[in-house]
C-alpha cells in the first residue's frame, strides 16, 4: 500500500486518479485550490503557486504517513492562443501553474524522497508537450518543459531510488475548457470543441496511468492519438509537419473569416 498525493484532485483526471489509487487500498491525499474536500478521503487545500502550501503538504505527510512514495503533479490549467493575440499575462498565468508549479513540488518533495532513498514522482504533461500543434505556443511550451523536467530528474534522482514518469496524453472529457480564458477566443473555442467532444474519459485515461505507474514507466502515453502523434513525429517528419501545416491552414482561414 502505497501513500499518494495528487495536486488538482478535485475534478478530472486528478479525481479521477485519486478514485482508482483508493480502489487498489492505497492511501491518497487529495489536494486542490478550493477549501473544501471534494470527497471522502484526505484532503489539503494546495495552491501549486504557493511554497507555503507545499511546506504545508510535506509537513502534513511527515506528521500523518511519516513519508510519501508517490507525488502525482497534475494540477493545470487549458490555453493557448496565436502568439500575436495571446497576451503576456496570460504567458506569465500558465507558466506559473503548468510549469513552475511542478517545478514547487518537485523542490518541495525532492528532500524527503533523497531521505527515504525512494519515491516515485509523476508529472502530468500533455501530448502538447512531445508535438507542438500551432496556436499553442504557451500550453506547449510548458508542457515541453515538463517533459524536460521529468526526464532530467529522471537521470538525477535514479541515484537516489526515486523514479519519475511524466504523462502525455491528448484530449480527453474533462472539466479543463472551465480553465480556458484570454484573448484569443478563436482558440480558445477550437481548444473547447476538442476537449468537450473527445471518446476518451478522464477515467479512461486514469485507468493507463495507474498501469503505468505500477510498471515505473518513463514515458506514459496514455491513449491512441498521442501515441500516433508522437511516433509520426519521430519516424515520419514529412507527415508530421504536413499535418502540422494543414491545421494552421484551417485555422488561418477560420480567422480571416471572422474578420
Amino acid at each position: 500500500m502505497s501513500r499518494v498525493l495528487v495536486t488538482g484532485a478535485a475534478s478530472g483526471l486528478g479525481a479521477a486518479l485519486v478514485a482508482r489509487f483508493v480502489a487498489d487500498g492505497h492511501q491518497v491525499l487529495g489536494t486542490d485550490v478550493s477549501p473544501d474536500a471534494p470527497g471522502s478521503t484526505p484532503y489539503l487545500k494546495l495552491d501549486v503557486r504557493s511554497p507555503a502550501d507545499w511546506d504545508a503538504a510535506v509537513a502534513w505527510c511527515e506528521e500523518n504517513w511519516d513519508g510519501l512514495d508517490i507525488l502525482v503533479n497534475n494540477a493545470g490549467i487549458a490555453t493557448g492562443g496565436r502568439i500575436d493575440v495571446e497576451t503576456l499575462d496570460e504567458w506569465d498565468r500558465v507558466v506559473d501553474i503548468n510549469l513552475m508549479g511542478v517545478v514547487r513540488g518537485c523542490r518541495a518533495f525532492v528532500p524527503l524522497f533523497k531521505r527515504q532513498r525512494s519515491g516515485q514522482i509523476v508529472n502530468t504533461a500533455s501530448a502538447a508537450g512531445l508535438v507542438h500543434p500551432p496556436m499553442m505556443s504557451s500550453y506547449n511550451t510548458v508542457k515541453a518543459g515538463v517533459v524536460a523536467l521529468s526526464e532530467t530528474l529522471s537521470h538525477e534522482l535514479g541515484p537516489y531510488g526515486v523514479n519519475v514518469s511524466v504523462v502525455c496524453p491528448s484530449f480527453f472529457r474533462t472539466n479543463l475548457a472551465d480553465s480556458i480564458r484570454g484573448a484569443d477566443s478563436a482558440m480558445g473555442a477550437t481548444a473547447r470543441h476538442l476537449i468537450e467532444k473527445s471518446p476518451r474519459s478522464a477515467d479512461d485515461i486514469a485507468a493507463v496511468v495507474i498501469a503505468g505507474i505500477k510498471k515505473k514507466q518513463h514515458l506514459i502515453i496514455p491513449d491512441r492519438p498521442a501515441q500516433l502523434a508522437y511516433w509520426t513525429k519521430r519516424f515520419v517528419r514529412p507527415l508530421y509537419t504536413r499535418q502540422m501545416r494543414r491545421i494552421a491552414a484551417r485555422a488561418h482561414e477560420r480567422a480571416e473569416t471572422r474578420r
